[in-house]
């Protein structure tokens, strides 16, 4: 699978979500197949956060991971109102109880909240130091704030990018390939329900022989410095995701799906979910 580099470590291209994991607990022992799965299949980078299920997505990945923890490049978030100084410290904390480690490989705040930018960096640098975390970085920043971080230390900005939510692209998107700064794609199939269903889709799908999601996932990649954190639970989903990797789009099926979803012509404001 292709990779890039994301806080000094080879990573791959598709990593795996894990939102909405760890909220039923009659899933967990699906959730937590499907997440080794991923990692036979090679998808090794798997995202979480102390927010997802209330700390259950954190626990259902350590149990994933419980016996290869050195096959895995971790990534969790801190939410923005544990973010102070001390907050951010006592968060990770618990994040590596329920995760059964020692380390988080890359920590994200999870949105801007209440906490001055620099304390958190306070708290996070402790943290390396401490060697409780390899890297830091954000999530759901744009532009202005990345510019007020003012932070080269930051690993990696984590923010919703698909085929109908593609205003990153005007200005985001850019800097941050200009600043080598690798953009963690969340929701790169949206909501997997409408958006597989669109025509122009569909028939870049046919040409390949292959499914809309994969079409989906290799648009997301098309530019590099790109990784999509796509989650799936089937393992035929997990499947198809690994070999989207490999898929390239052709200019003809990237000016139709232009036309489908047009590209932004000015600025907008950063979309979440």
């Amino acid at each position: 699978m292709r990779t890039l580099e994301l806080a000094g470590t080879r990573v791959p291209v598709i990593g795996q979500g894990t939102w909405h994991m760890g909220e039923d607990r009659r899933q967990r022992t699906r959730e937590v197949a499907a997440l080794r799965e991923g990692l036979e299949l090679g998808l090794r980078l798997i995202d979480t956060a102390e927010m997802y299920g209330e700390g259950g997505a954190e626990e259902v990945v350590g149990e994933a991971i419980a016996g290869r923890r050195e096959q895995v490049f971790l990534v969790s978030k801190v939410y923005p109102h544990n973010a102070s100084r001390q907050g951010v410290q006592q968060a990770c904390e618990r994040s590596l109880r329920r995760l059964g480690c020692e380390s988080i490989d890359l920590y994200l705040l999870h949105w801007r909240g209440q906490h001055p930018l620099q304390e958190t960096v306070v708290g996070f640098e402790r943290l390396r130091e401490q060697g409780k975390i390899g890297a830091w970085g954000v999530s759901n920043f744009d532009l202005d704030d990345l510019v007020e971080l003012d932070e080269a230390a930051c690993a990696a900005n984590q923010v919703l990018y698909n085929l109908e939510a593609r205003g990153i692209e005007y200005d985001l998107l850019p800097w941050q390939r200009r600043a080598g700064m690798p953009l963690m794609a969340y929701c790169p199939l949206s909501q997997a329900g409408a958006l597989l269903r669109e025509p122009a889709l569909s028939e870049v799908a046919a040409r390949h022989a292959a499914t809309p999601a994969q079409v989906a996932l290799a648009w997301t990649l098309r530019q590099g410095g790109v990784i999509a954190i796509p989650k799936a639970v089937e393992a035929a989903h997990l499947r198809d995701n690994a070999a989207a990797a490999a898929l390239v789009l052709s200019e003809d099926d990237l000016a139709l799906l232009d036309a489908a979803f047009p590209p932004p012509q000015g600025k907008q404001g950063l979309q979440m979910v």
